[in-house]
């Protein structure tokens, strides 16, 4: 059982009183002790300069058994001890002994201070008397030349009785002091600890949920202060707790409420937060508390929950469950250490695109005959009827560029297939880079451009569908041969951070930055005029980034008007 304020206050209270009236008793008894010791020494002091004169003309006659009798007569008149000692330390007389059984006196310390001339004191025990003495010894002189010594003594147990009868004063005084001390000090204790257990009761009552609770104190000051302000942060908590309550009760109904399902799991992967939608996605129920993989069933998403939480880290993915499409994306919280899931339904999207890839797909084939036939017309007439010839070279031209156009459609429908699989063969990048090279040699040596090949010879190879990869790099180097019309085409290979690091870049007329954004949409060209002129589609760097996407990678671009372009692939080394 934890001790009580009031009592560890009360406590401290009392051990410094008792403390301090301790060392007052031992300080008391010690003075007392001293002083009257003091007192009788001065007594004895004067009583024996008093009898010096009586004793005197005894050592000048040397008459030791009239001494003898005047010392236990006057010893006993005045309740003392008194000794009579020559020079030499011999005992003359003594009022309770007799002489020639005592030892000689000329080595007691209060004996040679007297043969010093001054007046000697000594406390000790006595081996003669058996206790404690207090002896005070005075030279006797005749003309300055010391006789003798007068030796007058007094047993202490009489200073120990009167020690004694004082102390027992001093502890009935004592008593009653410390006892008065500790009903103060109780009654003080209390004064501050009473408004102290009645913030405690109140705080006791606030975390039990009452938030009405008020503490009112009569008294003034600190206690008083700090009972307001704790009354005002009561009130501050209830108006917070209660708009907290608000705030969530709303976002619990808007997180209910969200057509995407939201998942949120904790460091352990346990669910501590979900919608309806979640469950509807999952197709099950009561979701709370359980661990992600006895919710989820689908392998891509146990798969992509999995790494954000080991990686913590965020990600997305597209993902199917139960007929439906779903993007997928997992944040990361790191302040919290929980992983937040929101699947979007996508299905209506997706299912948009696939009209308009089939649309896109079943039109490019649609067309590709007739143009194929028109074309071939063109061409027929155009060795019989020489003076349409004109008129003929541009029916060719454009439906040389609408062939194009369809070739180019097919190929981004047939990459836009969901499931496609690669066509995965071990890739030596260099090697394919250089024989892509050759094929452009002539129009190269048209422009009179320059050729920077800056191939690391380390690049390991790369499992990649070749044929894709050649297309993509296709692309990208006629794009920067087309529209460069002096300087240099360079294209370099690197590896960093386990990444195949692929840049072709040009000095040609450059990007403005308000194009970058859409350069990779279909059809989006920077300047539509030049591009028809030299032949593009619109289609090329669509294709190149649905390539590069195909194959895990990213595709950058930096570009600067009138000074070149450089295009940017990043490839996994390892799929």
């Amino acid at each position: 059982m934890k001790a009580s304020l009031l009592f560890k206050i009360f406590l401290v209270f009392a051990f410094f009183i008792a403390a301090l009236s301790a060392v007052i008793l031992i300080a008391s008894f010690s003075t007392i002790q001293t002083q009257y010791t003091h007192l009788l020494s001065r007594e004895l002091e004067n009583l024996a300069l008093t009898l010096v004169p009586t004793f005197t003309p005894l050592f000048e006659n040397g008459q030791s058994e009239v001494a003898e009798e005047i010392v236990r007569e006057t010893g006993a008149a005045i309740e003392k001890r008194i000794t009579l000692i020559d020079t030499q330390g011999t005992v003359l007389a003594d009022s309770l002994m007799d002489p020639s059984t005592m030892d000689n006196h000329r080595g007691r310390p209060e004996i040679v201070e007297a043969l010093k001339g001054a007046v000697g004191r000594s406390s000790r025990f006595s081996n003669t008397m058996k206790t404690e003495m207090l002896y005070v010894a005075v030279p006797v002189t005749n003309n300055g030349e010391i006789m003798g010594i007068l030796r007058v003594s007094l047993s202490l147990n009489t200073i120990e009785e009167l020690v004694h009868t004082f102390r027992s004063k001093i502890y009935v005084t004592t008593l009653v002091i410390v006892s008065v001390l500790l009903i103060a000090a109780f009654l003080f204790t209390n004064r501050i600890t009473g408004p102290i257990r009645q913030l405690q009761v109140a705080s006791r009552r606030i975390a039990e949920g009452d938030f009405d609770t008020k503490v009112f104190l009569k008294q003034h000051g600190e206690v008083k202060d700090l009972a307001d302000s704790y009354n005002y942060m009561t009130e501050e908590l209830n108006k917070n707790i209660n708009e907290l309550s608000h705030q969530r009760e709303e976002l619990h109904s808007i997180i209910s409420s969200l057509p995407s399902g939201l998942f949120v799991l904790n460091k352990n992967g346990k669910v501590v937060l979900s919608n309806r939608s979640a469950e509807e996605v999952v197709q099950k129920t009561e979701l709370i508390g359980k661990s992600y993989w006895t919710v989820v069933n689908d392998v891509s998403l146990l798969e992509l929950i999995q790494r954000a939480l080991g990686e913590k880290t965020s990600m997305s993915r597209e993902v199917e469950l139960f007929g439906h499409y779903y993007q997928c994306n997992a944040t990361y919280l790191l302040n919290m250490d929980e992983l937040v899931i929101i699947m979007h339904d996508i299905t209506g999207i997706k299912h948009l695109q696939r009209i308009k890839r089939d649309f896109v797909s079943n039109v490019s084939h649609e067309m590709r005959t007739p143009l194929t036939a028109i074309k071939g017309y063109a061409e027929t007439m155009k060795g019989i009827d020489e003076e349409n010839e004109s008129y003929l070279s541009v029916i060719k031209k454009h439906t040389e560029r609408l062939i194009n156009i369809v070739e180019d459609l097919l190929i981004l429908s047939e990459m836009e297939e969901i499931g496609m699989k690669l066509d995965l063969d071990m890739v030596d990048v260099n090697e394919t880079i250089s024989s892509i090279m050759k094929i452009f040699n002539p129009r190269i040596q048209e422009k009179s451009l320059s050729v920077a090949l800056q191939l690391d010879p380390h690049i390991p190879q790369i499992q990649a569908d070749r044929l894709k990869l050649e297309q993509a790099f296709i692309n990208l180097i006629d794009n920067a041969v087309k529209y460069t019309e002096k300087g240099t085409i360079a294209v370099s290979t690197k590896i960093i951070e386990g990444f195949l690091i692929i840049e072709v870049h040009d000095t040609g007329i450059g990007i403005p930055d308000t194009h970058i954004p859409r350069l990779f949409e279909r059809f989006y060209t920077v300047d539509k005029s030049h591009s028809r002129k030299l032949g593009g589609t619109g289609l090329g760097l669509s294709i190149v980034k649905h390539i590069v996407l195909l194959h895990n990678g990213t595709i950058d671009v930096e570009s600067e008007v009138g000074e070149g372009t450089t295009f940017r692939i990043d490839l996994p080394l390892r799929p």
